[in-house]
C-alpha cells in the first residue's frame, strides 16, 4: 500500500513538474540570474549553455543540470525534452558552444551527442550520486519524453560539452 502511494506521489510530481517546464518564464528564469553574474546561486550542478539558433544565427541560451563531470574539461548534459528540444537541435547543427560555470566567465566549448551506451553510464552514474534527485528527475524525464528510461538503455539525448581552453584555476590542478 506505501509503495503504490509513493508511485502515485510520484507521478503526480512528475506531471506537474513536466507542466511547469512547459511554462515560458519558469524556464528562463535562470537564464536571467546567469546573466546578472548570480549564476553561483544554482551551485556546481547546473550550467548555462550559449548556442547559436539554426535558422536565425542568434546567440541564444538555456539553464542545464550538469549530469556528469568526467574530466576538468567535459561536462555532461541531458535534453530533458528529447531531440525536439530547440536547443539540442541548434547543437547538432552547429555544436560550437559557451557554458558558463556559477559566475565566471563563458568558456567556449563543442558539444558533441553522446551514444545510447555513453549515456546509460553517465545516468548510472547521476543515479547513484544523486539518488533522491534521480526518484524525483527520472519520472520527469519520462513525462516529457513519453518514454521510459531503463537500465539498459534510454532515449533521453545527452550531450558532452567540451571546453576548449579550460578556465585557469581547472588548470592548475
Amino acid at each position: 500500500m506505501h509503495e503504490h502511494k509513493t508511485s502515485s506521489l510520484t507521478q503526480s510530481i512528475a506531471m506537474r513538474a513536466s507542466a511547469l517546464l512547459r511554462v515560458r518564464w519558469v524556464v528562463r528564469g535562470p537564464v536571467w540570474l546567469y546573466r546578472a553574474r548570480l549564476g553561483f546561486l544554482f551551485g556546481s550542478r547546473m550550467l548555462m549553455l550559449e548556442h547559436i539558433g539554426r535558422s536565425s544565427g542568434l546567440r541564444r541560451h538555456v539553464v542545464l543540470e550538469i549530469v556528469a563531470h568526467p574530466a576538468t574539461d567535459i561536462y555532461v548534459v541531458a535534453s530533458g525534452f528529447g531531440a525536439q528540444a530547440q536547443w539540442y537541435r541548434n547543437i547538432r547543427a552547429n555544436p560550437q558552444v559557451r557554458i558558463y560555470l556559477g559566475s565566471r566567465n563563458p568558456v567556449a566549448a563543442v558539444a558533441h551527442i553522446l551514444t545510447g551506451e555513453e549515456s546509460a553510464a553517465a545516468l548510472a552514474s547521476y543515479a547513484t550520486a544523486h539518488p533522491r534527485a534521480w526518484r524525483t528527475l527520472k519520472p520527469v524525464f519520462e513525462s516529457t519524453l513519453g518514454a521510459r528510461i531503463g537500465d539498459r538503455g534510454t532515449t533521453l539525448p545527452l550531450v558532452g560539452l567540451q571546453l576548449r581552453d579550460p578556465p585557469r584555476e581547472q588548470r592548475r590542478q
